[in-house]
């Protein structure tokens, strides 16, 4: 496939699967293939692996296993995408490397968090990454919950000197803005994924998003949100926007976005449980289940 193919193939919405796990906190292999079944029935373009995921509580034989299922039961219908960031250059090829030997469409990485790495550190970890594999690479800014924001010059950079093996996933803030910065560094090509749940997906793409990677949970609604905005369907794109992005409001933190998401996938009955692996910073109230509960029946009326 040509550079250009690489990252044009990549349109549309891309939902990041949450992991299941049984009582004894191993992966539920059996509702996986399920909720991977339901995400693409819903419209979905892809799935992705990432840190609504739980990677980074997975031991790395548990991110190679997850990897594996997710391609195996995800490449059947649509593209894969696995995030294969680490604290280390050598542990992030080391999962890239894997996950193209076990049929992933393109990695994605977030920058290590337990270091402020300078520009030129990030630089040659996501220079030695790209060149690990055949694949192109997503580079997650995802400060926006984790670790501290990139500068814009340096991921620029990156498409210079590979092409459009390169894409982005921009969760910095001010995001809107941030978008629109990396866009014009790199004259337009920057192909850039909308993440933070959907909150700022209206945003993006007018700002030239050409991709999303929303929760699952709430995907059937981001597949109805981007089908009204490629056809500019305004009154349809108000009314899904707004019970959508008051849901999203509620999940200002990692933990936030698992306790919300793994609670509305069960109820949907694509989860047996509502199992994170802890410690965690936030668990869901009474009263938030309610709200969460009242903006969902809202969701569901606004996308039928």
């Amino acid at each position: 496939m040509s550079q250009i193919g690489k990252s044009h193939a990549f349109k549309g919405v891309y939902p990041v699967f949450q992991t299941p796990f049984l009582e004894d906190e191993s992966i539920d292999v059996e509702t996986l293939d399920g909720e991977i079944s339901w995400l693409y029935d819903q419209g979905v373009q892809g799935i992705v692996m990432a840190m609504v995921s739980e990677v980074l509580r997975l031991s790395s034989e548990e991110r190679d296993s997850l990897a594996e299922n997710a391609c195996r039961l995800g490449t059947k219908r649509g593209q894969v995408i696995i995030s294969v960031g680490a604290e280390s250059t050598k542990v992030a090829v080391r999962h890239a490397k894997y996950a193209e030997s076990v049929g992933a469409s393109a990695v994605m990485a977030i920058p290590p968090t337990s270091t402020s790495a300078d520009d030129n550190e990030l630089l040659k970890y996501y220079e030695h990454l790209i060149n690990s594999i055949n694949i192109p690479v997503i580079v997650q800014d995802a400060s926006g919950y984790v670790g501290r924001p990139m500068s814009l010059t340096m991921q620029a950079s990156l498409l210079k000197t590979f092409g459009e093996r390169v894409m982005y996933k921009p969760e910095a803030t001010p995001i809107g803005p941030r978008l629109s910065a990396l866009r014009d560094l790199t004259n337009g090509k920057a192909h850039i994924f909308e993440g933070s749940g959907g909150i700022a997906l209206v945003d993006s793409y007018h700002r030239g998003a050409q991709a999303t990677m929303p929760g699952a949970d709430m995907c059937w609604a981001i597949v109805a949100l981007w089908r009204a905005l490629e056809s500019n369907d305004t009154n349809r794109i108000n009314a899904i926007n707004g019970p959508l992005t008051s849901m999203i409001s509620l999940q200002n933190s990692l933990d936030a976005f698992l306790a919300v998401e793994k609670y509305l996938l069960n109820r949907q009955q694509v989860f047996r449980n509502e199992i994170i692996r802890g410690p965690v910073s936030y668990r869901l109230d009474n009263e938030t289940r309610m709200e969460v509960d009242r903006l969902f029946e809202l969701l569901k009326i606004a996308v039928q």
